[in-house]
């Protein structure tokens, strides 16, 4: 069983990435829905917090049924990021936990300065922290294996690792070996996660066998397509593929992450943020491209559950390519 502190996570956890302009709500949602063990929020702008912003307030909106949620706070300055989990802390949710990215990955260029903002952090909330980061800042500076060391030893209690420097961006293959040594590090004794290009249940088995992690992080692979925690849970489970969601299915969650949307952020808006969606729900079907544009140009919330509706009774009307 995979524990941060008391929250249990079961023997193989999925995390669900933390991905701006994804990973809200209602996203968050549809992939506990399908299998997600742990999710975190959006990225939350330390100084955004501290000044009460709008939108940095909002991304501290949690539901019950999303619960164990990671909140992923970022910055550039140690004292506003200790003021920032003192506020998450005090917003009054037992079982979140504070996940620190640093000033972003940024701070792969000081690591002292990611050591102590860090250590500011964990002795500033009684909530577990977390630490989201990559190999390093480029080529020349991947120091995560002595990183992750340096983190355990000031408190806290998971790192998830992504495969790529700050550099590469998404950019080439993710590169799991380092990961693979902080975890085989003898010293380390806190759960250790790996990130980056997951996107079947075959490569998720296969760096589970290969590197050992604790458990696996997803990110881009489950925007428009929430099903790949349950997919690759079955697969490690029973070695055999669910079946893949139909258009039936695909409508269904566009449906109700639209619906959700509205209901958090109000018709205009979340119709709005829904746009970006659709091509992805809806990606790989052909003839689809004027039904496209009709969800994503349209701003009336029955004219597009209409169109929805009528994409899923049409179903024949469609094929996967």
């Amino acid at each position: 069983m995979v524990k941060i502190r008391n929250i249990e996570l079961g023997e193989f956890p999925l995390l669900l990435a933390p991905m701006e302009d994804v990973s809200d709500p209602p996203f968050r949602a549809l992939c506990k829905k399908n299998g997600a063990d742990l999710m975190y929020t959006e990225f939350i702008s330390s100084e955004g917090l501290i000044r009460d912003a709008v939108k940095s307030v909002q991304k501290l909106d949690i539901f019950e049924y999303e619960r164990p949620v990671g909140i992923q706070i970022f910055g550039s300055e140690i004292e506003s990021m200790k003021q920032a989990a003192e506020i998450i802390e005090n917003y009054g949710c037992p079982v979140k936990k504070v996940a620190c990215k640093g000033a972003g990955a940024g701070i792969l260029q000081d690591i002292p300065k990611m050591v102590r903002m860090t250590q500011a952090i964990v002795k500033a909330t009684n909530l577990p922290v977390t630490v989201k980061t990559r190999l390093g800042w480029d080529d020349d500076t991947k120091y995560v294996v002595e990183t992750a060391e340096r983190l355990q030893d000031i408190g806290i209690e998971a790192i998830s690792i992504h495969g790529r420097t700050r550099k590469q961006m998404y950019k080439g293959d993710a590169d799991w070996t380092l990961i693979g040594e902080v975890k085989n590090n003898q010293r380390m004794h806190i759960p250790v996660f790996g990130n980056g290009d997951i996107d079947t249940p075959e490569k998720a088995l296969e760096y589970k066998q290969r590197y050992g992690v604790d458990g696996i992080m997803i990110g881009r692979a489950s925007i428009g397509y929430p099903w790949i925690f349950n997919e690759i849970k079955h697969y490690l489970a029973t070695g055999t593929h669910l079946a893949a969601p139909g258009l039936k299915d695909r409508v269904e969650a566009a449906r109700d992450h639209l619906q959700m949307s509205v209901n958090w952020k109000g018709e205009v808006l979340g119709i709005a943020e829904m746009k970006r969606h659709y091509t992805n729900y809806f990606k790989g079907i052909s003839h689809f491209k004027d039904y496209r544009m009709k969800l994503v140009t349209s701003t009336d919330l029955q004219e597009v559950m209409e169109l929805l509706d009528y994409i899923s009774a049409h179903e024949e009307e469609f094929v996967f390519v």
